[in-house]
């Protein structure tokens, strides 16, 4: 992961002091861009540990539509528990946006509108199938009208597929990216959807490419990060996903193989 470690030195040797929403402090560089090859390995941080499963679990619980901390597996991490309401609802977030983006359609016999959902997942995973050569492959989670109504606006906002010889790529843009905690996450996280989507399409997962606008560090995980730059970082582990429908997927479809890690590093969350 020498290319997370790059991106790290670039913001602390040129980030900008700047006020934030959470009032910790943070520095900041505006437009970065990082890749990583999904054939050299699965992009996971080695210089410290990062939990995998908690990735997986997160992964999972947007692709279900979900909103709620109680529903499905995210009650067995506390990811989304600083933004969650007193009944666990976050509004209409990643997920939600995902599979069940509203969509109001005039009834020919009535007149009135109606309410219905596009599910984009579904929808990306056909055009891939049915045209990948399509420019159109793309998945958001930015929905203006609905932005009042979430706990967090989505950092990661929205990711674009490309296909390629065989090969399925995907760039992420993430509006706001905290490169010491979400970051790491964000990496495996879009990487284990590759995975999941070049299966279902018959593909081979490719190149991630992680395109931040805001990209900060908040000044107190700067000494966390001058600690990672002084580890070497070890060879790349695989995942291995069971051979199943895309939908079907569970936590113990996922296998990591070989991740050797440098000791876990405590980063505060700023809410």
């Amino acid at each position: 992961m020498k290319q997370y470690l790059d991106l790290v030195k670039h913001v602390l040797e040129n980030g900008e002091d700047k006020p934030d929403r959470t009032g910790t402090g943070i520095i900041s560089v505006f437009g970065t861009q990082t890749k990583y090859d999904l054939r050299d390995g699965f992009p996971l941080v080695t210089t410290k540990k990062v939990s995998i499963a908690n990735i997986i679990r997160e992964l999972l619980w947007f692709l279900k539509g979900a909103t709620n901390i109680n529903d499905g597996l995210l009650p067995h991490t506390k990811i989304w528990n600083p933004w969650a309401d007193e009944n666990g609802e976050l509004g209409p977030i990643y997920g939600y946006q995902w599979r069940k983006w509203e969509r109001f359609t005039k009834n020919p016999e009535t007149g009135q509108y109606e309410k219905s959902h596009v599910d984009q997942i579904k929808e990306v995973i056909e055009l891939i199938k049915k045209d990948p050569t399509s420019r159109r492959l793309i998945v958001s989670a930015w929905n203006p009208a609905d932005l009042p109504r979430m706990a967090l606006p989505p950092c990661h906002a929205f990711f674009q597929f490309y296909v390629v010889n065989g090969r399925l790529d995907c760039q992420l843009y993430q509006r706001s990216a905290d490169i010491a905690l979400g970051v790491p996450y964000n990496i495996a996280s879009y990487s284990a959807l590759m995975i999941m989507m070049a299966q279902e399409c018959n593909l081979q997962p490719g190149i991630f490419v992680h395109t931040l606008g805001d990209a900060h560090i908040y000044k107190n995980h700067i000494e966390g990060l001058q600690m990672q730059l002084t580890r070497t970082p070890h060879k790349l582990p695989q995942l291995k996903l069971a051979k199943k429908p895309f939908d079907e997927i569970t936590l113990e479809d996922f296998e990591l193989v070989g991740y050797e890690y440098e000791p876990f590093i405590k980063f505060e969350i700023a809410v």
